[in-house]
């Protein structure tokens, strides 16, 4: 089984809807809408796996809120949040080693993104209004 099929299998196993595969790519996008996940980006790039999930986008520089980020990553669990190339998205991002996944670990992970969206999600609006 490629890595692609496990993480596959992981996610239909957590009832995740899969909404986009490219085997070509390693990419699987997939919602678990009673998580308040949507459009999760997993890249399956040899040796690691890579969660993203956009939360915002913002206009301006924001001490205040990159702060409070910066503080939320210390209580995050897994994963963590993260400005875009271009300075202008945050997302949630979490790396995994590919080599000795299991199905608990990728499960922590998107519990940990759920926990995230439902305890943050607040402040998570108020920033997406800057």
């Amino acid at each position: 089984m490629s890595y692609l099929e496990t993480i596959e299998d992981f996610a239909k196993r957590l009832h995740c809807r899969i909404i986009y595969k490219s085997e070509q790519n390693g990419i699987l996008k997939i919602d678990n809408q009673p998580d308040g996940i949507h459009n999760l980006i997993i890249g399956i790039a040899p040796p690691i796996l890579i969660m993203e999930q956009f939360l915002f986008s913002f206009r301006e520089d924001n001490m205040d809120m990159f702060k409070r980020l910066l503080q939320k990553n210390r209580d995050t669990i897994h994963g963590a949040f993260v400005i875009n190339e271009d300075g202008d998205k945050v997302l949630f991002r979490y790396t995994m080693q590919l080599g000795n996944i299991d199905f608990n670990e990728f499960e922590g992970a998107l519990n940990s993104l759920g926990l995230l969206l439902s305890e943050f999600a607040q402040p998570i609006i108020g920033f997406s209004k800057l």
